[in-house]
């Protein structure tokens, strides 16, 4: 039989090692655990942290034209001619409409017009040269000829507008836009006239090709290049006479020239 003493001199080293593990443990400080957890957290890889670091807000892909509020306006008047009245009217991109009005018919005719990028700019520059807002020019010469036709120019910006008529003119920027207008009709009038020969009156297409030579020749027309889809059209279409298909090849090879 082991004696009291020797029994506790054999348990006391194990008690003491367990009431230190138990002082340890429950008097480890509270700051020193969120360390290490903190420590814990921010030493795992950045991959997987779900934190979006600061960024610049993304440009705008917004490529959408800037508007622009000025309208052009051309008005023909001669009761007596057979295109007896014309009106032009196109924004600063040049999209607008033309209205047209024949002799003997008593509703006008619509369409919608594009000036090409080369009409355009010549118009537009023709507007700037009259500086047509900003200038109250009288652009009616001392000699009148109101047979030949009576003429409008509009310009509207915003609040601002102002309207110039005359009949004749001696003002050189004046009379080229009249010009570059008249040659803007006589194209948009021809596809017409050609889009109605294809539709009710084919014998009318080798006339209508006839036209467009004798406009072609004298620079008559805006753009001749804006002609060439439907002049492709016309070749291959069978509706019209042989004469009128063949005329419009000998047309397309002279536009692209």
């Amino acid at each position: 039989m082991i004696p009291p003493k020797s029994l506790f001199r054999r348990f006391l080293p194990a008690a003491l090692v367990i009431l230190s593990a138990a002082i340890f443990a429950f008097g480890f400080p509270a700051t020193r655990l969120q360390a290490n957890k903190k420590q814990t957290t921010d030493s795992s890889p950045a991959s997987k942290r779900n934190v979006r670091p600061d960024q610049p807000a993304p440009e705008s892909t917004d490529n959408e034209p800037v508007t622009n509020d000025i309208r052009y306006s051309y008005e023909f008047t001669q009761p007596k001619f057979y295109i007896r009245h014309i009106v032009i009217e196109h924004d600063s991109a040049g999209q607008g409409t033309i209205n047209f009005e024949k002799l003997g018919e008593d509703s006008p005719v619509v369409e919608p017009i594009r000036l090409s990028a080369s009409a355009l700019g010549r118009v537009t520059s023709l507007w700037q040269a009259l500086r047509f807002l900003e200038s109250d020019t009288n652009y009616q010469s001392s000699q009148q000829f109101p047979h030949l036709g009576t003429m409008r120019l509009r310009m509207e910006e915003g609040t601002r507008k102002r309207v110039a008529e005359f009949n004749w003119t001696h003002n050189e920027s004046a009379a080229a836009l009249v010009a570059e207008y008249r040659r803007v009709a006589d194209q948009a009038i021809l596809v017409f006239d050609i889009s109605v020969a294809r539709e009710n009156q084919p014998l009318n297409a080798p006339k209508l090709m006839d036209e467009m030579e004798s406009l072609l020749k004298r620079g008559g027309l805006s753009d001749a290049t804006q002609l060439v889809p439907l002049l492709n059209e016309i070749t291959t279409d069978e509706h019209l006479p042989l004469i009128a298909r063949n005329h419009a090849k000998r047309l397309l090879k002279q536009i692209e020239k």
